[in-house]
């Protein structure tokens, strides 16, 4: 079964709070997604409670933006009835998807919420499109890729399913297959198939020796240390024209608990090379891996993309990579506009203010003054400040700082 391909992929952004649900928006998003405190895989995001899924209902359909919302935990039989409660309550809010892993979780909103589109989590590890149909038959609509396909595989796939498929294209990845992983559960009892992941594969591990104990030894992998299970993280914003020729519907960024930074770095580098390689493959902007590089970060790799003799899906240490701080962010009151300050800055550093469309531009803090006109050394977290900004800026646009070598 084939399938026509969209004209125009959609860009989906994640939203771990309402801050970051509006930053999605604001840096360009099509779609976002996001969770309740019950049933995602992201629990200590920020969440949204009810009210605040209205308020991010109205927000996104003032801006035609489509909200998707995460159940895709493997649920215990006890957890049923709250889940069919939590559906009750979610029906009139008209969410564009759910977004489920588990069959019996597909039941229950075909029961309460009949209506309702269903999308497939990577948690499925979606891998052919034989399975892809089995899922449309039983009501679904789209299917997230397993991230262990090939380029080719993809292709494959596209053109024998007529469901829509969505892949990620940026963020962390896992060492278990599609994320399902029982590591965290066995070490600590908090299981990643139900949103409490705890990394252990992020850890430095060492061996020790049953006869000597309290001597541990080292497995030499570098100096840094040792990390068998660390993964690197997924960049494919050069990759793109390939996987929009392939068939892809929607360009997933992975990322619930990162930053607001990451979210509007990420949003408008992914926002600006849809809008340019759609119209044209070959004109892929340096710009966007540069910037891409400035958010926080382990080395990037293509993932299985294009084979799995080629993936370098280990890194070497856990470290994230940082270039640059994220120190202030763009707010509007009845007096103008002031900024938060995120992260400390001193006077005269240089600065650079980043808004939706590409726009940025450096200056200098000359001058940092309070809200009430207090001249101040250094801008810290939490302040209110008020700064000389371009002329161009606006409420929600980013300030950063490049880090001090």
């Amino acid at each position: 079964m084939s399938k026509a391909i969209r004209d125009y992929p959609e860009l989906l952004m994640p939203a771990g709070d309402m801050e970051k649900l509006k930053t999605a928006i604001r840096f360009g998003a099509d779609a976002v997604y996001l969770g309740t405190s019950a049933f995602g895989l992201r629990a200590h995001a920020g969440n949204f409670s009810i009210a605040q899924l209205r308020e991010a209902r109205a927000l996104t359909r003032q801006a035609g933006v489509a909200l998707y919302l995460t159940l895709n935990a493997s649920l215990r039989p006890e957890e049923l009835i709250c889940l069919e409660e939590l559906l009750e309550e979610l029906r009139p809010l008209e969410l564009d998807a759910y977004i489920i892993a588990d069959p019996g979780v597909l039941l229950s909103v075909q029961k309460v919420d009949p209506g309702r589109a269903i999308h497939l989590s990577t948690q499925v590890n979606s891998c052919n499109p034989q399975a892809a149909e089995f899922w449309r038959r039983n009501g679904v609509s789209r299917l997230n890729l397993a991230r262990e396909l090939t380029l080719a595989d993809i292709r494959s796939f596209a053109g024998q399913t007529a469901l829509e498929l969505e892949c990620f294209v940026h963020g962390a990845m896992c060492v278990a297959h599609s994320g399902r992983c029982l590591l965290s559960t066995a070490l600590l009892g908090r299981s990643a198939n139900r949103g409490d992941c705890a990394q252990p594969c992020r850890w430095e591990y060492s061996l020790l020796e049953e006869t000597r104990p309290g001597q541990h030894f080292a497995i030499e992998e570098d100096a840094r240390g040792t990390y068998l299970m660390n993964s690197r993280d997924l960049c494919l914003v050069e990759q793109l024209p390939e996987l929009i020729a392939a068939g892809i519907d929607s360009f997933k960024v992975e990322g619930r608990m990162k930053s607001l930074y990451y979210v509007a770095t990420t949003a408008r580098v992914y926002r600006d090379a849809i809008d340019r390689l759609v119209r044209d493959p070959r004109d892929i902007d340096p710009r966007w891996r540069s910037e891409l590089e400035k958010v926080s970060h382990r080395p990037y790799d293509t993932g299985f993309l294009f084979g799995h003799e080629d993936a370098k899906i280990h890194a070497a240490d856990t470290h994230y990579i940082r270039t640059h701080d994220f120190v202030g962010f763009v707010r509007e009151d009845e007096q103008g506009l002031w900024v938060e300050g995120r992260n400390r800055f001193l006077q005269g550093d240089e600065l650079e203010l980043l808004g939706p469309q590409m726009r940025q531009q450096t200056f200098r803090a000359e001058l940092i003054r309070s809200r009430d006109g207090a001249v101040l050394p250094a801008g810290q977290p939490n302040s209110q400040l008020l700064l000389e900004l371009p002329s161009w800026a606006e409420p929600g646009d980013l300030i950063r700082r490049q880090r001090p070598e």
